[in-house]
């Protein structure tokens, strides 16, 4: 619990339907502010903090202390605020999607393995930020056969059904590229393709050291369009998740 955050609402007379009334979200969302690690969206946070009469950083002070790496900052900022994602993986399960057991796997066999912990915090927050808001965006995510494949049959059971719950909701599409597709241009490497609130598309592509943001998404969506066409389709992607032959 965030007793900052309780003890305003209280002395300001606030509920959570009051505050989710005055900013405009769900109520649940307003609900989890009161959770310790659970911020506003940059948006909405100096809105609430100025219904609460104090400052948001004496009731977020985490907020200010980022633990991604300064290089992720931007691109994090602009995946929270987005209506859509398009997101492909050729070695790796999208970090959206991940267990916390995954994400750890994942992080301790990178660069940045030393600060696993920490960076694991963020993104769970990344996560909540993005999978819990009122109104998620439409997010499509192809992912390649190969991630699948790749890790502790311990961590990949609870990954893969983990997986299958979020590939049922709604605004959630998960697509398998299949091995037979054969080689496919995504294999250049993983990229992101966000809409922002204004109709805007911007891209993400990584590598070994770090991230950087692309403006220019047409070469980005030329790829997309080929790895989503030889991928499985919705309901297909979640039979070949729940079968997983591989690992019988």
């Amino acid at each position: 619990m965030n007793r900052a955050v309780v003890a305003a609402m209280s002395e300001a007379g606030h509920t959570a339907e009051s505050l989710a009334e005055r900013v405009g979200v769900d109520p649940k969302t307003a609900a989890r502010w009161a959770s310790q690690g659970r911020i506003p969206q940059t948006r909405h946070r100096a809105q609430v903090a100025e219904l609460l009469g104090r400052d948001a950083a004496e009731l977020w002070p985490d907020a200010l202390k980022r633990r991604e790496p300064a290089w992720f900052r931007p691109w994090a900022d602009i995946e929270r605020e987005a209506t859509a994602l398009r997101w492909y993986e050729s070695a790796v399960l999208p970090g959206l999607l991940q267990t916390p057991e995954y994400a750890l796997a994942v992080l301790r066999s990178g660069p940045l393995f030393a600060d696993a912990d920490t960076l694991l915090e963020s993104r769970l927050r990344r996560q909540a930020a993005v999978l819990d808001r009122p109104r998620p965006p439409l997010m499509v995510f192809v992912v390649d056969e190969a991630a699948l494949r790749r890790g502790d049959p311990q961590v990949m059971h609870p990954q893969l059904d983990h997986l299958i719950e979020l590939a049922g909701r709604q605004h959630v599409m998960v697509h398998v590229l299949p091995l037979r597709a054969g080689l496919h241009p995504g294999q250049a490497g993983p990229f992101i393709i966000a809409t922002t609130p204004d109709g805007e598309e911007v891209g993400h592509l990584d590598d070994q050291a770090a991230g950087r943001i692309q403006n220019d998404v047409a070469a980005l969506w030329a790829v997309w369009d080929t790895v989503r066409s030889v991928s499985l389709p919705r309901d297909q992607t979640i039979d070949f998740l729940r079968a997983r032959s591989w690992m019988s």
